[in-house]
């Protein structure tokens, strides 16, 4: 997900007008927005709201709702581990506990080094290979702790630039 950061009221505007007239239209809004931007930016609610003739409140109680979207930029990757039961039953739960403990963040947060965003996703369609993680679009699975680490390693790590 390599989201631009600079968006305006100008690109969140166009976005709501094209899709405004939908029936229901607030969810098919609120994607293309963390589609476009990779979060919905505080300024997108009033211009939605106003667009949609609701309140800012049942705006930000929408996007609250629903965990897929992001009020803040996720990190350079995301992560997401499976939740779902066939992952669960095959030690999800320990892989879960294992990545919130070695990244130092629980779902929905990024670390500190703005590397990684852990995200909870229910089902990968990846079942009978669990525990399955998608790393950015990616999904891989039979992820042990050990993997997870060297996985980690690696996003984390960035090329050093050597002074010639």
């Amino acid at each position: 997900m390599n989201h631009s950061q600079e968006w305006a009221p100008q690109a969140i505007q166009a976005e709501v007008d094209a899709l405004k007239h939908k029936p229901g239209a607030l969810l098919p809004i609120l994607h293309a927005l963390q589609d476009r931007i990779g979060f919905i930016p505080e300024a997108a609610v009033p211009i939605i709201a106003d667009a949609l003739h609701q309140t800012r409140a049942e705006v930000h109680g929408v996007i609250s709702f629903y965990h897929h979207f992001r009020t803040t930029p996720p990190g350079r990757h995301v992560v997401q581990i499976c939740r779902a039961e066939a992952c669960q039953s095959v030690g999800a739960r320990q892989l879960e506990a294992h990545a919130k403990a070695r990244l130092g963040v629980d779902y929905h947060q990024t670390t500190p080094d703005r590397e990684i965003t852990l995200e909870a996703v229910y089902c990968l369609g990846n079942c009978a290979c669990g525990p399955s993680i998608r790393v950015d679009n990616s999904i891989r699975g039979r992820v042990t702790p050990e993997a997870f680490d060297e996985l980690m390693d690696e996003l984390q790590t960035r090329p050093l630039e050597v002074m010639g």
